[in-house]
C-alpha cells in the first residue's frame, strides 16, 4: 500500500485541492486503492494530471454484492444516449466508470482533458457537487462524478423542470466505478439546479439500490 500512496503522492500534489478544494479527504489509503484499479476497456486520449480524491469521513462497511452489473431499466433508456465524458488521463475510477456506463447501455466519448475545473465551471457543477469526472449528454445535461445509471436514467426519462443534472460529490467507496474489495459508504446523489441551488435527489444506504 506505501507504493500506491508514493504513486498518489507524486501524481497529484500539483493540483491537490484545486478541483475538490471544499470535500474532506477520505483517509488515504482506501480512496488511493479504489481509484487506482486499472481498465483497458476504456479510450484515453492526451496525459493529464489527476485531481484529488476525496470523498465522506464515516466509516465504510463490508458489502459483498456486486454493483456493477446493468440494470434492464437503465441498460433500455440509456442506450438512447450520447454523451462525453471529460476526465483525467490517469485516473483509474474515471475509466471504470465509462465502462460501467457503457455497459448500462451510454454512448460514451471519453476525452482526457489537463484542467478538469475549466469544464466543471463550463457546465456550472458548484465547487461543492465536484468530483473526479464530468459527462455532459448531446441534451447538455450533466453527470458529475460516480452517479449510478439507474439514476442516470430516472433523471433522463422525467427530468426536473428546475435541473441541469445530477452530482455524486467526491468518490465515495462503493458507488459505480470505486469499488473496492466489497467495501460500500452510504452516499447522496445530489440534483444541480439552474439557478445554482442543489438538492437531494436520492439517498443511497446500500449498494442494492444503485441497482
Amino acid at each position: 500500500m506505501r507504493r500506491y500512496a508514493n504513486r498518489f503522492i507524486n501524481e497529484h500534489n500539483l493540483i491537490s485541492g484545486r478541483v475538490l478544494s471544499a470535500i474532506v479527504v477520505l483517509p488515504l489509503s482506501l480512496t488511493i486503492a479504489a481509484c487506482s484499479q486499472p481498465n483497458s476497456a476504456a479510450t484515453d486520449s492526451a496525459p493529464a494530471t489527476e485531481p484529488t480524491i476525496a470523498t465522506h469521513t464515516e466509516q465504510p462497511t463490508a458489502e459483498m454484492t456486486p454493483i456493477s452489473a446493468p440494470s434492464d431499466t437503465s441498460s433500455t433508456i440509456l442506450k438512447k444516449i450520447s454523451a462525453t465524458v471529460y476526465k483525467d488521463a490517469n485516473c483509474g475510477c474515471c475509466k471504470e466508470w465509462v465502462s460501467y456506463a457503457e455497459d448500462n447501455g451510454l454512448s460514451a466519448t471519453a476525452h482526457d482533458v489537463e484542467d478538469l475545473s475549466l469544464f466543471k465551471e463550463r457546465y456550472s457543477v458548484p465547487q461543492q457537487m465536484r468530483s473526479c469526472h464530468t459527462t455532459v449528454t448531446t441534451d447538455g445535461f450533466v453527470f458529475e462524478g460516480h452517479v449510478p445509471a439507474k439514476y442516470m436514467a430516472q433523471f433522463l426519462e422525467n427530468t426536473p423542470a428546475q435541473a441541469i443534472g445530477l452530482a455524486v460529490p467526491s468518490m465515495p467507496v462503493g458507488s459505480p466505478g470505486m469499488e473496492y474489495e466489497g467495501k460500500f459508504m452510504p452516499y447522496k446523489v445530489m440534483q444541480l439546479n439552474k439557478d445554482g441551488t442543489t438538492e437531494v435527489y436520492a439517498d443511497i444506504e446500500s449498494p442494492q439500490q444503485q441497482l
